[in-house]
């Protein structure tokens, strides 16, 4: 998924992100995603959340053989950065290409997503730069030197030290290079599962008090 330019990147999201309390009745903890191929070629992720709402996030990944949306999900998921795409939909945010497939959106849905990007979408452009540098480097079978290439990359937007080990890094690497080849067996209309950890869901915050 293309992030728009203007959401900057903040120094380090999770560290802000971190320090706001999670509540169950704040939280969509339990979020559910599947990736589904299509006949096009293309690949859309289906996200079903604990409140019932299933929406759609399409990929526009025909020239990939891996989904860039999976490239996402994956480098998010395992090095923890719940500041990235899925992250953000995990924790309530809809992002303008989605589609509601099914449920019932709350009648302040909007603002509840538009507080989600305000709170934690700070470094959602790190997560496409981090997410597409993994991405490129299994896809093009060129990993043996990925820590590199992501630290090369983190360090044309951020300033402060790189946060992930080598062994962070190359096990982001490998879990995606599995998914792939899972990938490749899954038929067109079937879907292939995928884990979202509920610590990577962050609590919607409240709305400002006039």
């Amino acid at each position: 998924m293309t992030v728009p330019r203007h959401h900057r990147p903040r120094a380090w999201a999770v560290g802000k992100i971190g320090r706001l309390r999670s509540s169950r009745r704040a939280t969509l903890a339990g979020v559910r995603i599947q990736f589904r191929r299509r006949e096009i070629g293309e690949c859309v992720s289906v996200i079903y959340r604990s409140d019932g709402v299933v929406l759609e996030l399409p990929s526009y990944s025909r020239k990939h053989r891996v989904p860039h949306d999976l490239a996402h999900a994956v480098t998010e998921r395992e090095l923890r950065f719940a500041g990235g795409v899925y992250g953000l939909i995990a924790s309530g945010h809809v992002f303008g290409n989605m589609t509601v497939i099914s449920g019932r959106p709350r009648h302040d849905a909007r603002a509840r997503s538009d507080r989600v990007m305000k709170a934690y979408g700070g470094s959602i452009t790190t997560a496409e730069l981090l997410a597409g540098t993994v991405h490129r480097a299994v896809e093009s079978g060129h990993c043996d030197d990925l820590y590199a290439q992501v630290t090369r990359a983190w360090g044309m937007l951020e300033r402060e030290p790189f946060p992930w080990t080598p062994d962070a890094v190359r096990v982001a690497g490998e879990t995606l290079r599995e998914y792939d080849r899972r990938w490749q067996d899954v038929a067109v209309g079937d879907t292939m599962d995928f884990h979202w950890p509920d610590s990577l869901v962050r609590p919607v915050p409240p709305p400002q008090r006039r």
